[in-house]
């Protein structure tokens, strides 16, 4: 008995806190993000930048290069005297050689860190935009949870025009009684009313239909007894500052675009390397000399190309070009 008792009065309780149950603006706003699909994009950019950044410091490890070949050639070197009594072979001209070689960089001009930054650059452009999105997201739920707000308030309105009318019904047909109104009075009363309850169920069914919007949203169900909190008025006149993430993420692109910049000094500068070649193949080194042998050879590499230079005044142009549209942008 003691059982039942206490078992009735738990649900007694539930059903009070669910008759009672109250929803927030932030509160919405927060589950909305939270069971959005597009949330978890927050990770794979992140683990995307990771990965970048790692691939780019992987520049300054040693590099292997494996290579083969075989050749035939119309003519080879020869000596261009000839010795009496001694027969001097000329290098074949069927040549054939197996290489591999192991190259380190040294110096090379700034193209790695310049990598590095255009990879964090590009991180930040795909997370200002994923909060711009997450902003659109933030709309959305404010415009069904201002609607239901909305909603509530008519069907309010509603109910007292509803009580209005009805004290008016019992006037008029007081008025009949005493043949102070006749019944196309009443009926006009009546039709009123009918009116009321309609618009009522259209309200209420507009109110349901914002209810399971908000609830897809949210992920989680909102009952119909559930009333929604009025936001605070936080607004201050004296602080006009303009968050919205459409600025950060230009100052995003901004960012990526001056790295971009920075980094065409980089085509132009010369590179530095060590480099150990270990190869088998004939003719070796010793090019008058018919047979398979290995060799190795090692130095120090440098290269410097300036094809860059042809392409490096438009390149410019066009970044300044993008800046020029990125400012555009920001003052729309």
């Amino acid at each position: 008995m003691e059982v039942k008792r206490t078992i009735l009065s738990f649900s007694f309780v539930l059903a009070a806190m669910l008759a009672h149950a109250q929803l927030t603006l932030e509160g919405c706003q927060h589950s909305a993000q939270t069971n959005y699909p597009l949330v978890r994009q927050y990770g794979l950019i992140e683990k995307a930048r990771e990965y970048n950044l790692e691939n780019a410091g992987k520049g300054y490890l040693p590099q292997f290069t494996l290579s083969g070949k075989a050749t035939y050639q119309s003519d080879v070197t020869k000596l261009p005297v000839d010795v009496p009594g001694i027969d001097i072979k000329s290098m074949p001209k069927d040549q054939y050689q197996v290489m591999l070689e192991v190259s380190q960089n040294i110096w090379d001009g700034g193209d790695i860190r310049s990598k590095k930054q255009l990879t964090r650059a590009t991180s930040e452009i795909d997370r200002g935009k994923q909060e711009v999105d997450m902003y659109a997201l933030n709309d959305r739920v404010n415009q069904l949870y201002f609607g239901i707000l909305l909603l509530d308030e008519q069907l309010k309105q509603n109910q007292l025009l509803q009580e209005d009318l009805g004290r008016t019904h019992q006037q008029v047909s007081n008025y009949i009684a005493n043949g102070i109104a006749n019944q196309s009075d009443l009926d006009a009363v009546s039709v009123e009313i009918l009116n009321t309850k309609q618009k009522r169920i259209e309200l209420e069914s507009s109110r349901q239909a914002y209810l399971s919007m908000l609830s897809i949203f949210i992920g989680k169900e909102i009952a119909s007894g559930t009333t929604f909190e009025k936001p605070a008025d936080t607004f201050e006149s004296t602080s006009l500052v303009n968050n919205r993430p459409e600025l950060r993420w230009f100052d995003a692109q901004g960012g990526q675009l001056n790295v971009q910049e920075s980094s065409l000094k980089t085509r132009f500068r010369p590179r530095f390397g060590l480099f150990v070649q270990g190869a088998y193949g004939n003719p070796g080194l010793n090019m008058l000399k018919d047979d398979f042998s290995a060799y190795y050879v090692a130095g120090v590499r440098m290269s410097w190309n300036f094809g860059s230079l042809y392409t490096l005044r438009n390149d410019r142009r066009l970044i300044d070009n993008n800046r020029r549209k990125l400012e555009t942008s920001r003052d729309v």
